[in-house]
């Protein structure tokens, strides 16, 4: 077995761990600060709405050897709004100008026309209102809306309302961090910015959802014992589907990072930038929460519940006892045994603490000395 795969078997079993509830307040601190660059990116650079939200003209041109540079310097003298301008592989160029009237599209049809030195009937125009885009986003809010109502009420009848809070914060999170480096780098926000951002939905709470599901059942009976907290299991949880949630990440990231960087960076495809720059940002975001918001805020809610306050009490109280007693023994010189006495039983360490979990001491059942033959 690889050393990954031996980790995430010695995580799931409890054998290792690391404390992720406990250091949940560095978390918070962290999200808070990204979400705020994000949203102070979003207010003051706002984001590069395309042709399909804010209206405008798309020219498409036969073969031509003119430059893009140079047809775009045309584009934007004839309109005066900025031109985007993309030489597709047959040579044909695709220039694109936002918040264009149909009049000032005749222009800089003619415009182009003269500059390839060709009849306006050659160069294919597109006009683009902006009441259709406005249609679109109205479309995408309200899907979203419905979305959100209906993931809320699904996780709030398979596990508990605190979770599907934790959930529809965490879902809140990463669309804020997508949509403000989405405004951070400049690209263009068209139909498929959209259709990446209800994509990452789904990836953004499969993880979250995986973990909830551990701790429903590792939570079941809990106030009857008095060896974890809340947070504790919800930390045994949370490691025990680390390095499956890892695996399933990169996996997915893989192809989205080579459409991105590959096929919108080295091949100059950039209609591809469009939807995999809010999937590869959605997925890492998505990851991110799940591990670092989502289940500490459930465990965070939960602790405050009358019933969990009471059995952490009673939890401090026990392994305080059972230190003193531990104490005790050792200074007279005695054996320790201050956990003879515990009734439940000691098949897992506890969660957070990294090593080994104790072994039960052999005992000769037999009855007689000697080795066994």
């Amino acid at each position: 077995m690889s050393r990954l795969g031996t980790l995430g078997a010695r995580l799931y079993r409890g054998e290792v761990g690391y404390d992720f509830v406990a250091k949940r307040k560095i978390w918070y601190g962290i999200s808070i600060l990204i979400t705020i660059t994000a949203i102070v990116g979003l207010a003051v650079r706002g984001l590069n709405m395309g042709i399909e939200f804010s209206g405008g003209a798309v020219f498409d041109t036969k073969k031509t050897s003119v430059s893009a540079d140079a047809a775009k310097q045309v584009a934007e003298e004839a309109s005066g709004h900025t031109a985007i301008v993309q030489k597709t592989g047959d040579g044909k160029l695709r220039i694109q100008v936002s918040e264009l009237t149909e009049q000032k599209s005749r222009a800089t049809q003619q415009a182009l026309a003269k500059k390839l030195n060709v009849s306006t009937d050659d160069i294919n125009t597109d006009i683009v209102g902006p009441s259709w885009g406005e249609e679109i986003a109205n479309k995408a809010w309200t899907g979203l809306a419905v979305f959100m109502v209906l993931v809320v009420i699904y996780l709030a009848i398979a596990f508990e309302w605190r979770m599907a809070l934790a959930a529809l914060i965490a879902l809140i999170h990463d669309l804020t961090i997508t949509v403000g480096i989405y405004a951070l780098v400049g690209f263009e926000v068209t139909p498929g910015t959209v259709i990446g951002l209800l994509t990452i939905l789904g990836y953004s709470l499969y993880d979250t959802v995986v973990v909830f599901d551990g701790l429903k059942e590792s939570a079941k009976d809990l106030t009857k014992q008095t060896r974890w907290t809340y947070s504790e299991v919800a930390n045994r949880s949370l490691n025990g589907t680390l390095v499956r949630s890892i695996n399933t990440t990169v996996v997915a990231l893989l192809p989205v990072a080579g459409l991105l960087f590959i096929g919108g960076g080295f091949l100059g495809a950039g209609m591809l930038n469009d939807i995999s720059l809010a999937l590869f940002v959605g997925l890492a975001a998505g990851a991110y929460s799940s591990i670092f918001i989502a289940t500490p805020l459930v465990a965070d809610l939960k602790e405050r519940d009358p019933q969990m306050k009471a059995l952490t009490r009673r939890v401090h109280a026990k392994r305080a006892a059972q230190a003193a007693k531990a104490d005790s023994a050792q200074d007279e010189g005695g054996p320790q045994d201050a956990d003879a006495e515990d009734d439940e039983p000691q098949d897992a360490s506890p969660a957070g603490v990294v090593g080994q979990r104790r072994q039960p001491v052999s005992r000769n059942r037999g009855g007689r000395g000697g080795k066994r033959r």
